[in-house]
């Protein structure tokens, strides 16, 4: 018996335009209903998951992995109840990575704001920005030490073919460093060693009382094996990657044809 459902945003929950389906409300309501624990597990910050949540229509006693389960939030007051974050040491080696990629620019997400290392913001960083409600602030490394926010991740972002060869040069030497991950086109992350939505999803289900087999996972990209590994229940999006179809047991429709909603309704309400 599944009795929590962990669910990616984009690429899963949301569809192309990153709009909420209105299956997907209704399915997640109608398992909520049924006691089950509703999961938002997302590279997301705070500033673009909260609009979402909200629309859910979901109780106020549920929890999200956010920040690629660099923080993890209660819904009720969105207290942060559990988090990892860069040190300021880890701060100036993935600074240092990106010197000989001018074209690259090192993101940095904090609890309360959203980095451009460096004198400017490039469009794409600010596009990005949009995407999750939030608007980037150029900013020095001293600018941001100086200001004690704790930071949950860092984000290489370009254009595919030049963070294409920035992940051929670095990113063997980061992975040693970092949990680092490709997760879009544009962007390559790099989060505190050992920290994945995976650890994160474990430990909440630890801590909730849940096993594995309690568990179900949907997503669609990279930074979900871990999650659809842990899963009892893993259920990969028709638009998902090769790879993470290869790692889930179960295959739903496309984020644009509500696969979370009937993936919910087979696996669980069924």
């Amino acid at each position: 018996m599944i009795k929590l459902i962990a669910i990616d945003m984009d690429g899963t929950l949301l569809d192309s335009n990153r709009e909420l389906p209105a299956e997907n409300i209704l399915a997640l309501q109608r398992a909520a209903q049924a006691g089950v624990k509703i999961v938002l597990c997302t590279g997301r910050p705070k500033s673009g998951v909260e609009p979402y949540f909200n629309k859910l229509g979901l109780s106020d006693n549920e929890y999200v992995i956010m920040n690629n389960g660099c923080s993890v939030y209660q819904t009720k007051n969105w207290d942060l109840i559990d988090y990892a974050a860069l040190s300021y040491q880890e701060l100036n080696t993935l600074s240092q990575a990106v010197q000989d990629f001018p074209e690259v620019c090192l993101t940095l997400t904090g609890q309360q704001n959203y980095y451009a290392v460096g004198e400017t913001v490039p469009e794409l960083v600010q596009y990005d920005a949009g995407l999750v409600f939030a608007t980037a602030q150029a900013a020095s490394l001293d600018k941001v030490k100086k200001s004690s926010e704790i930071i949950f991740q860092a984000m290489y972002m370009g254009e595919k073919r030049q963070l294409d060869a920035f992940q051929r040069a670095e990113a063997q030497k980061l992975s040693r460093l970092f949990s680092a991950v490709r997760s879009q086109d544009y962007i390559f992350e790099a989060m505190p060693m050992g920290v994945t939505k995976g650890k994160a999803l474990r430990k909440l289900s630890q801590n909730l009382g849940f096993r594995p087999e309690e568990v179900m996972a949907l997503g669609d990209a990279p930074n979900d094996l871990e999650m659809l590994r842990f899963a009892g229940v893993s259920v990969a999006m028709d638009n998902a990657s090769r790879l993470v179809k290869e790692h889930s047991r179960y295959l739903t429709d496309s984020n644009d044809k509500a696969g979370v909603a009937k993936a919910i309704f087979k696996h669980v309400l069924s």
